[in-house]
């Protein structure tokens, strides 16, 4: 019967853990949103927040039905596949009112090495260049033209014309 006279610490401790428990149950009622569970581990009145934001983007079909000789271009390059919102940012404002903004004339020295800087990670047959040796500061549209990129392939004429319409 000895050993059980050393065990009240044990029963302290455990009475400490249960309240400890207590007040996280208590917090957490608090503190989780209530539709937090409703469609699993996700918060179900975010859907609505996020439905609720401003439209931002409007799609390549928007740009294309406007802008057919680009996308023309666009659709025989390398890039046919790329939206335009891509490169020119978000554009719904400029589709449901084309005077309210212009689309974003992306600088190329940059923009096109995002996606085309040498990389190990990328697949093998993904043009890539190493921009400091390739372009040596001079910028991409002027040998070639973005909505299609391949040489010879109007170089330059999209750029040099705007490349909008």
């Amino acid at each position: 019967m000895s050993g059980f006279k050393d065990v009240s610490h044990l029963f302290r401790f455990a009475g400490l853990f249960v309240i400890a428990f207590l007040v996280f149950l208590v917090v957490r009622v608090y503190v989780v949103p209530k539709s937090f569970g409703e469609y699993g581990h996700y918060r179900a009145a975010a859907i609505g927040e996020i439905a609720a934001h401003p439209i931002k983007f409007a799609g390549h079909q928007a740009c294309e039905s406007c802008h057919s000789d680009i996308a023309d271009t666009k659709a025989k390059g390398a890039h046919a596949h790329v939206n335009c919102e891509a490169c020119h940012g978000a554009l719904a404002t400029h589709a449901n009112d084309p005077s309210s903004m212009t689309p974003v004339k992306p600088d190329t020295l940059v923009l096109c090495a995002r996606c085309h800087t040498a990389s190990a990670a990328k697949p093998k047959g993904f043009p890539q260049v190493n921009p400091a040796d390739h372009m040596g500061g001079v910028p991409c549209q002027t040998c070639h033209n973005p909505h299609s990129p391949a040489i010879g392939s109007d170089t330059g004429k999209g750029a040099a014309a705007g490349g909008t319409k």
